[in-house]
């Protein structure tokens, strides 16, 4: 902190060492604009987790995230001086940006408001590294440049306090930024076209503007998540695998399902949950087990009461043993064969959610039905729009992602409460909320050689269709 400081920087720390003990005119303004912040950053960050702040001013958005372990830096020794009188229960130290002098990783790095106003963006995101693990998530909120006229205006009329002139920045040159410095990109976009309280209308008005096409991109806020780039850590431990197979009247698919379900990683784990099969699966299940299956680890666990896939995949994600879990369909329409890429795709760090997309390649006449290939469409559409990673194919059935990762989900499922019966959009959902990095992995779609589907297109096309407006209420909704 003994480093010399050039003037415009001295300048931009006297400024907001006055800007702190400064009444603001026309404060409601300002107290809306904050409260979206704080709305947004709480939806991605849950209670009790790790943050910091970068550029925390007078501490009053991480004070509201009521983190387990808070800390704010800034580098306005006044503006600190307010935040610990505010918030003494939370840990505040005067710091740069761009020279961080801490010995501790966080959950949550936030930089709100901040980057406009640093000399050396990137120097400031190579610091970044000190306080992150790979699994720590970056929220970056800045204003957009498009709006630079309206505020200048309103800087002149005393509806906003005059600010030094701003660096500019676009969604496109953070994004640079961020992948110069070593950082992925997960979700980015345009927050709060409308900046005002207008009631009954503001929320609403900002939900459907902020996912509108070319509206979206009028919000006054630009957002950013990113991690830190994967370095092969996970493929270094060799982790092992659960292989979930959802049964029901999938006896003549058993044999095949452990047969050509490869070996991956430090050990494999192969796990049948059976739903209440009438046409002797559960028998063929113990068969293939003691016969073929002998110097394999297979398990059965019986469904019981519950129904329905998603009841399947989480009584059995829960007894899972390994480190990784996979999703295979007992009608094997996607080939156990391709499981490995999935594998590779997870270890390596290109995603931490993996989806299987059945709507690349070209598929088997009988595979997919021209109702059920349009809905997955619509879907895979309707989807991408709204959780901010892209979806070919939402229905696929063969999703991959840590124990870790999936105890999280879990852990925050009340969220978005119990409410589907396929377990894909259970997952994919909490996946979005974690920020969780999403990757698809195309798959040649077979028709199934035994039984029939268990899935009515019509009944559960409603279920699927009152889905969108959950997600969208929930991670959309300012």
């Amino acid at each position: 902190m003994n480093r010399e400081i050039n003037p415009p920087q001295k300048e931009r720390r006297s400024f907001f060492d006055r800007l702190a003990n400064r009444e603001i005119p026309f404060g409601w303004f300002r107290n809306f604009y904050k409260r979206e912040l704080e709305r947004y950053h709480d939806r991605w960050i849950p209670e009790n987790a790790s943050v910091i702040e970068i550029g925390c001013g007078k501490g009053d958005l991480l004070a509201s995230l009521k983190p387990s372990r808070g800390v704010g830096i800034d580098f306005s020794s006044e503006m600190i001086e307010v935040a610990r009188e505010q918030y003494p229960d939370l840990e505040w130290k005067v710091m740069d940006a761009e020279s961080l002098e801490l010995e501790e990783t966080f959950d949550y790095v936030i930089l709100s408001n901040l980057v406009g106003d640093l000399p050396d963006v990137q120097k400031a995101f190579e610091q970044l590294h000190k306080i992150c693990r790979p699994d720590t998530r970056i929220l970056i909120t800045f204003y957009n440049q498009m709006w630079e006229p309206i505020l200048k205006l309103g800087e002149k009329l005393g509806f906003k306090t005059p600010h030094p002139m701003q660096n500019n920045l676009s969604l496109a040159d953070l994004e640079n930024l961020l992948l110069l410095t070593d950082f992925d990109p997960i979700k980015s976009g345009h927050l709060c076209p409308i900046p005002m309280y207008i009631p009954l209308m503001t929320r609403l008005l900002n939900g459907i503007l902020a996912i509108t096409p070319v509206l979206r991109n009028l919000g006054l806020v630009i957002y950013f998540i990113a991690r830190p780039q994967p370095k092969g850590e996970l493929a270094e431990q060799n982790p092992s695998v659960t292989v979930l197979i959802p049964t029901r009247n999938e006896k003549g698919n058993i044999e095949d399902a452990v047969r050509r379900t490869p070996d991956m990683g430090s050990h494999t784990e192969i796990l049948f949950v059976d739903g209440n099969s009438t046409d002797g699966t559960p028998e063929e299940i113990e068969r293939v087990r003691t016969t073929i299956g002998k110097d394999r680890d297979i398990r059965f666990i019986p469904q019981g009461d519950g129904k329905g896939k998603g009841d399947a995949v989480r009584k059995g994600f829960a007894a899972a043993k390994c480190d990784i879990l996979m999703i295979l369909d007992a009608d094997l329409t996607v080939p156990p064969e391709d499981l490995p890429k999935f594998y590779q795709a997870l270890v390596t760090g290109k995603g931490e959610f993996v989806n299987g997309t059945r709507l690349v390649y070209p598929m088997e006449k009988q595979a997919m039905r021209f109702l059920n290939y349009l809905g997955n469409r619509f879907f895979s559409a309707a989807f991408t729009w709204i959780l901010e990673q892209r979806f070919r194919d939402t229905l696929c059935g063969t999703k991959v992602l840590t124990k870790e990762n999936y105890d999280k989900i879990a852990a925050g499922r009340a969220y978005f409460g119990d409410f589907d019966p396929f377990g894909d959009f259970d997952l994919i959902f909490g996946a979005a909320k974690l920020n969780l990095k999403i990757i698809e992995v195309p798959i040649r779609y077979r028709d199934r050689t035994y039984g029939t589907t268990n899935i009515s297109r019509f009944s559960h096309g409603f279920l699927l269709l009152k889905m969108l407006p959950i997600a969208f209420r929930k991670l959309k909704w300012m």
